[in-house]
């Protein structure tokens, strides 16, 4: 066996495991996931998560149905969005275009925002604006191009690794606030509900519940400021951390392929893509589903909080 592979015993699967970089992301093979998951290949793929923060699956042509069961393996399912309306047939599934990232956002490629920190491409943290954001995020390739749309994940973890003690510390006991961007909220229009804004404290650490680990929960973007903290302080710190979170050797680059999927925990990493939308034209759709979190905790025993909003929903 390469040292490069790692192979998980399951009953009947027999996994095998390619991580992508030392720090984060990894390929799995031996699964076909149009069959339900019996509970012990379930768990083996969720420590695999746990510990990549970022898995790939290529070559499943699931239905989706399939997707969806292959979801409620690791618990219960949201709503496709909280502002954003899911298939008519299956309000968990959010499906996205590339056409739809040329419409939503300004010509310099930032999301519209009312105060935005710097421009950080795209870079986020999945639906951070309410107090329980979501779990696992499961992405499926239903429409994709021969080239371009590629998705960047980091390591929120070795973020946080990262920093200097004396910033550490100041990060352990500070709390920030999540908003909606003017995107999110407003009136409805087509694919999207009559929502928001919605507004959330959370910590600027968050502890995982699964491995007590800490990480840095930044949302560049959607974080709008640290509270307590003067306006310049704040926009100073959030500006080091956004870049300590997008640094390149933290992250990992997937190019997608038909019918693969990309699961990752949305407790420890932050995601960007397609990051090339600007300069292809090429048809691109991708079908996205969630599952449900609980309120993020802090290295002091804060939980997180709703300011503005309700909760994320559970579907089932």
């Amino acid at each position: 066996m390469s040292d490069l592979i790692i192979e998980r015993q399951t009953s009947p699967a027999r996994l095998e495991i390619r991580p992508l970089t030392p720090v984060i992301g990894a390929e799995i093979r031996g699964v076909d996931l149009r069959k339900p998951l019996d509970a012990a290949t379930a768990q083996a793929i969720e420590q695999t998560l746990v510990q990549w923060k970022v898995i790939f699956f290529r070559d499943q042509d699931l239905s989706n149905e399939q997707l969806l069961a292959f979801g409620r393996s690791f618990g219960p399912l949201t709503p496709a969005h909280p502002v954003a309306l899911g298939l008519p047939e299956h309000p968990e599934i959010w499906e996205r275009e590339a056409g739809e990232y040329r419409q939503n956002h300004r010509q310099d490629l930032t999301i519209p925002t009312a105060r935005p920190p710097r421009d950080y491409k795209g870079w986020h943290i999945d639906i951070t604006f309410v107090a329980n954001p979501n779990r696992y995020s499961i992405l499926r390739g239903v429409r994709i191009p021969p080239y371009g749309g590629d998705t960047l994940w980091s390591n929120l973890e070795s973020a946080y690794d990262g920093l200097s003690p004396t910033i550490k510390a100041l990060c352990d006991g500070l709390k920030a606030v999540h908003r909606t961007s003017s995107y999110d909220s407003g009136e409805p229009r087509p694919g999207r509900k009559a929502a928001g804004p919605f507004a959330a404290l959370h910590p600027l650490v968050r502890v995982h519940p699964r491995t007590g680990r800490k990480s840095l929960f930044v949302n560049p973007g959607t974080t709008s400021h640290i509270v307590g903290l003067r306006e310049r302080e704040s926009q100073a710190l959030l500006d080091l951390l956004a870049d300590e979170v997008t640094r390149p050797e933290y992250a990992v680059r997937f190019h997608w392929t038909p019918n693969a999927i990309a699961v990752w925990d949305n407790q420890a990493t932050a995601h960007a893509g397609p990051i090339d939308y600007a300069h292809f034209d090429l048809p691109r759709v991708v079908r996205r589903i969630t599952v449900a979190g609980e309120l993020p905790e802090g290295p002091d025993g804060f939980r997180s909080r709703p300011l503005e909003g309700e909760l994320f929903g559970v579907i089932g």
